[in-house]
């Protein structure tokens, strides 16, 4: 449809029987018939007309088209006419601008190489002038009027490399060479008669012509500067190496003092006669103390391998803090620019950080505890700049380090063994509600001691000692965690031979395990804070230690091994807790299974076994919520791990109550909710402040009660007529497992020859698992059986281990 229309004939599903009918509904309507034949036919001519019309004016617009084309085609061929003609037109003009400018090109070129040659003889001029000059002055020792001479006649040479083939040129060359190095022989001649390497007395001393000099040197081949510096400061260093030799007693390290004592003297002393001699950018006075750092470590390292056996921790210790002492004076005074790299490390300010080793480490006392929790969201103060003099002498102790290692290693040794005998000696902490779960103190003292020796370590190495520090720090941290931590942790009986989480998980009904007192409950949960505090601060540890070694170390530090063991001793701690209230609840579950259930005449009150429970819950959680209240996860751990334990046994005890009568099945329902109730409000249970539980938590134990429950309605329901029982089984329990079917009809108290038939029926309105299986899985997964629930706790903790 090109236009939209209502006419009925123009519609595509016309008919004309429908149209008639239309036009004429009854017989009386039949009168007007030739009025209507005759509109009809009036409206074909009308389209005749119309078509006949477009027709004829199609054709007109083709011969119109072919015209206009024929038109546009005569216009193109004129346009390439006037193109071409204009194209010759640039042409000529072209051709006609080329024979104009002719004549100016050439004048130009004249007058550029005629400025060349005027400029060239200038050059040559001055050059031969300044060659001739340049020989008569090195001949009187005019040095200030060389230097700024010689400059220029070096630069005026740079402009004749390219006509070096000419003779009298390659002549003008050779004669400032040679009176370069003449200048060069006589100054260095000079310089050993003012400063004779030979002799003890200096002869000479500071003068203006040899300052001159200097500014000559600074124009002259590199060699000949360096070799009057060499020179200078082997003369200069020359009575240092007499006063310290090796046999000498001052040389030992008990007297490092003398030896920057003296170079400060010789400092101050070249400042006052030879200062204004040298040239400000030749920074001789740092040259002098580099030189003086080189010589002293090589005289250091061979005295030291020497007396091997005579270097103590204490006189170790005090070389070298006299030698960084010195290293740091000489970073304060000089800027580095002539050591052996050439170049000046710029200071960088690295961004704040909630590192709590992260501090001033220059300070010479740190009696706080720098691992407080409540300083770990204030930022520290940015790290020292690197000093470019760091350890240009002090590198020489580094292979003997092994001697302060070996003392730290001892030093840690009695820590932990003092740590041990003043925990047997002043008891388990004392249980303290208001202030919740108390860090052992003696972890923040070996953090704090950690952080003196990684600070005092790194000033003397960033090598492999610290490296070596790094595993004498892991093994007293795995022996902290085994000594302190879980040597500590009270034992119970149903685990004499070590606390593992296996002995932990495995059921063992009917023994009996004795509860924990409130001070083995808090000395649990403290345990725990410090395990937990112990594993931030060992991850703070491992990242402080890795920006403080070589970054070609750094992978080799890892402290991975020492953060799975003090997060076993935080699991070992949550299961003790969890096994406690668990065995605590026992005796009454025990009790629950062995009440006559069918003999219950009446539904009352929550039973006595449930009241027990309860009673249990209230004594233990509130105690460890409140000394766990800064670890709040890990309460939740702990109420998650009784849920995943408790569920599945009040479960196994519930299939125990056999047989149960409609009244017992409707107690027990009710004991169910009240349980329920109860685990719900677990972990703000006795509390004021009334917390929403977890919703990971919530989720274990509505799922698991609500089984309970599920299996309890069954248990109410009828069991005629079998075929709504099973399926009723099946709908509310959507467990596939046959002993689970056959506890719930014994606890219905069942013949055998009832199970049977029961049985059968139950396997034959299984639904059918679909081919891949999913059925099957979702169903064991919406009904664990008990093993399947230890499994389920089995992977929870290694989960939870993993996160940590």
């Amino acid at each position: 449809q090109v236009f939209p229309s209502q006419d009925p004939l123009d519609r595509a599903d016309f008919n004309a029987v429908e149209y008639i009918n239309a036009l004429f509904p009854t017989e009386q309507s039949l009168a007007n018939i030739d009025e209507v034949v005759n509109k009809i036919r009036l409206k074909i001519r009308r389209l005749d007309d119309n078509i006949r019309t477009v027709v004829r004016g199609q054709t007109n617009v083709g011969q119109d088209g072919r015209q206009a084309l024929e038109e546009a085609q005569k216009a193109i061929q004129q346009l390439f006419g006037k193109i071409k003609d204009i194209k010759d037109k640039a042409e000529k003009s072209e051709q006609m601008v080329k024979e104009i400018t002719r004549d100016i090109k050439q004048l130009d070129h004249a007058k550029r190489h005629l400025t060349t040659s005027i400029t060239t003889l200038n050059h040559l001029h001055m050059l031969a002038g300044g060659v001739d000059s340049l020989e008569a002055m090195t001949r009187r020792r005019q040095y200030g009027e060389v230097a700024n001479l010689l400059q220029g006649v070096v630069n005026v040479l740079e402009h004749f490399n390219k006509y070096m083939g000419i003779p009298q040129i390659r002549q003008l060359s050779e004669r400032v060479k040679a009176a370069q190095s003449e200048l060069g022989q006589q100054i260095l001649a000079d310089f050993e008669e003012a400063f004779p390497s030979q002799g003890t007395k200096r002869t000479g001393g500071p003068s203006n012509v040899l300052r001159d000099a200097c500014l000559v040197a600074n124009v002259l081949d590199p060699r000949i500067k360096q070799e009057i510096i060499k020179k200078f400061i082997k003369q200069h260093l020359s009575e240092y190496l007499v006063l310290f030799q090796e046999n000498q007693d001052v040389a030992w390290l008990d007297k490092i003092d003398r030896r920057y004592a003296w170079i400060k003297r010789q400092l101050v002393d070249y400042e006052e006669k030879y200062g204004r001699m040298f040239p400000a950018e030749w920074c001789m006075t740092e040259r002098i103390a580099v030189e003086f750092c080189h010589v002293t470590r090589a005289e250091l390292s061979k005295i030291m391998r020497t007396r091997a056996k005579e270097i103590e921790v204490k006189l170790l210790l005090f070389a070298i803090q006299r030698t960084t002492n010195f290293e740091g004076l000489l970073a304060k005074r000089f800027s580095g620019c002539t050591l052996a790299d050439g170049t000046v490390k710029k200071p960088e300010v690295p961004p704040p950080s909630t590192n709590p080793f992260l501090e001033d480490e220059t300070a010479a006392e740190a009696d706080e505890i720098v691992m407080e929790k409540s300083d770990a969201d204030k930022p520290k103060k940015p790290k020292v700049p690197d000093n470019p003099f760091h350890g240009i002498v002090s590198k020489c102790f580094e292979p003997h380090l092994y001697v302060y290692i070996e003392s730290q290693d001892k030093n840690l040794g009695e820590l932990i063994d003092r740590f041990v005998a003043d925990f047997k000696a002043q008891g388990p902490p004392k249980p303290n509600v208001d202030e919740g779960g108390a860090v052992l103190p003696s972890c923040a003292d070996l953090f704090v001691y950690y952080k003196k020796c990684m600070v005092q370590c790194s000033q003397l190495s960033t090598g492999e000692p610290m490296i070596a520090l790094t595993t004498i720090f892991q093994k007293y941290l795995r022996e902290y965690a085994w000594k302190i931590l879980s040597g500590n942790l009270p034992k119970t009986t149903s685990s004499s031979g070590g606390l593992t989480i296996t002995s932990l998980l495995k059921e063992k009904e009917g023994s009996e395990v004795a509860k924990f007192t409130l001070e083995e409950l808090c000395l649990i949960c403290s345990i725990l804070s410090t395990a937990e505090y112990c594993l931030a601060t060992t991850q703070q540890l491992e990242e402080k230690l890795k920006e403080k070694v070589d970054t070609s170390l750094m992978e080799r530090i890892n402290l991975t091994g020492e953060m799975d063991t003090f997060s076993v001793v935080i699991s070992n701690s949550i299961q003790l807790l969890v096994q406690d209230l668990d065995a605590a609840c026992d005796p009454a579950l025990t009790a629950m299974s062995k009440m006559q259930w069918q003999n219950v005449e009446h539904v009352g009150d929550q039973s006595p076994y449930v009241t027990s429970v309860i009673l249990h819950i209230k004594q233990n959680v509130p105690i460890i919520r409140d000394n766990l209240a800064s670890t709040r996860k890990y309460f939740t751990q702990f109420c998650i791990k009784f849920a995943n334990s408790f569920i599945p046994k009040f479960i196994n005890h519930l299939f125990k109550c056999k047989p149960i009568s409609m009244v017992g099945a409707e107690q027990l329902l009710l004991d169910t909710h009240s349980l329920k109730m109860v685990l719900l409000d677990l972990p703000s249970i006795g509390s004021q402040v009334v917390r929403k539980a977890p919703a990971s938590y919530t989720k274990i134990v509505v799922k698991g009660m609500t089984r309970a429950e599920m299996i309890l309605k069954v248990v109410m329901a009828p069991h005629e007529p079998p075929v709504v029982f099973v399926d009723n089984y099946i709908k509310l329990l959507a467990d596939c497992s046959t002993d689970t079917f056959q506890k719930i009809l014994d606890m219905k108290g069942l013949k055998r020859s009832e199970q049977s038939s029961m049985l059968d029926l139950f396997r034959l309105r299984l639904p059918a698992p679909p081919p891949g299986g999913d059925s099957a899985g979702s169903l064991s997964l919406s009904a664990p059986t008990p093993e399947q629930e230890s499994s389920r706790i089995r992977k929870l903790e290694k989960l939870i281990k993993k996160r940590l």
